[in-house]
């Protein structure tokens, strides 16, 4: 598995500068402007001037060289200095910075990286956690009062957008009955008992309608996978030897089923790191989703670029992750 993983990460550096020149290369072509915000009262000469000064009068290929020095370079050396302490060079180095705010593009990221990762993160884990006993027990008992209350729920919580859903809990537990806060305070810390409580009660709306749109959606592969696997002969002779059922169930049948469930929860992930950007914008969650919404409205091209990069790289990573994970929970996979 070593030398699979090694090969992997290899082949992993060509993909990704494809996929970063691409990102590069549709966001310069596409038709904004970065001084399409300002005032029309200044004049062309000024505005060029801006471009200019943004470096947007470099050819394309020179522009990608400079990111690709900042971000591959520049930035992981900066990560260093401030994790070991210990300076590499003399400090002036360039870094990815946002044309919107003149500040470097990774400190923006790190800043609302935690507040994606309190709200999306979590959801994530609680709907991973209801879907799989709820795939488990639905297939188990097929066609029964659980596995119908299962479907019907799974199948609206995958069919209704997230964004009606928000809304129809702001109007329910925000406005009649006053129970949780509408908008996600993003100032707020945790000191006492009393601060948790309110961080507990303004993360309860938010996680819950991620929460169901990521259960509904993974209790479907689980409950298929499961019934795909119940019916194997493997299953048969365990029951045969006379094997307790829930050690068929859970360490047999749940085993293999979970292949292919790893494959959907893995991908999934690097979703939580890109925030949910309807949901953040519903809330009001000052997270990563909002930030490149007001990136892209902002015409803030580095600020994109290195955003969507960055998504590409975890789905890249967890798509490694998904299958090293198969040899671990099927013996038969050997990749050396």
């Amino acid at each position: 598995m070593l030398n699979y993983t090694i090969r992997r990460l290899l082949f992993t550096v060509p993909v990704l500068l494809f996929i970063s020149f691409a990102i590069f290369l549709l966001l310069d072509l596409a038709p904004n402007d970065p001084t399409g915000n300002l005032p029309l009262t200044i004049p062309p000469d000024v505005r060029e001037k801006i471009r200019q000064s943004l470096g947007l009068g470099e050819p394309i290929h020179i522009r990608y060289l400079f990111w690709c020095i900042q971000f591959f370079v520049n930035e992981p050396l900066n990560i260093l200095e401030q994790w070991t302490g210990m300076q590499f060079g003399d400090g002036s180095r360039l870094r990815v910075q946002s044309w919107a705010t003149r500040s470097p593009v990774v400190d923006l990221i790190v800043e609302r990286l935690p507040q994606t990762l309190w709200v999306v993160g979590m959801s994530y884990v609680v709907g991973i956690l209801i879907a799989i006993p709820i795939g488990v027990i639905s297939a188990y008992r097929q066609y029964s009062w659980f596995d119908q209350a299962g479907t019907f729920v799974s199948m609206v919580g995958f069919s209704v957008p997230t964004f009606f859903t928000g809304v129809l809990m702001i109007v329910v537990f925000s406005v009649q009955l006053d129970w949780f806060p509408s908008i996600y305070d993003t100032t707020h810390r945790v000191t006492d008992w009393d601060s948790f409580l309110f961080q507990v009660r303004q993360m309860v709306m938010p996680v819950s309608v991620l929460a169901l749109f990521n259960a509904a959606q993974i209790s479907r592969f689980m409950r298929a996978s499961m019934l795909d696997n119940l019916t194997q002969d493997y299953v048969r002779t365990a029951r045969a030897k006379g094997i307790k059922e829930h050690v068929v169930l859970l360490v047999h049948v749940l085993r293999n089923s979970l292949i292919p469930v790893v494959t959907v929860i893995a991908l999934g992930i690097p979703q939580v790191f890109g925030g949910a950007i309807i949901t953040e914008q519903v809330f009001k969650v000052n997270g990563l989703g909002q930030l490149l919404i007001i990136g892209i409205q902002g015409a803030d091209i580095p600020l994109v670029q290195t955003l969507t990069f960055i998504f590409a790289v975890l789905i890249v990573f967890f798509n490694l992750v998904a299958d090293l994970l198969y040899g671990i929970l099927d013996p038969r996979i050997r990749y050396d």
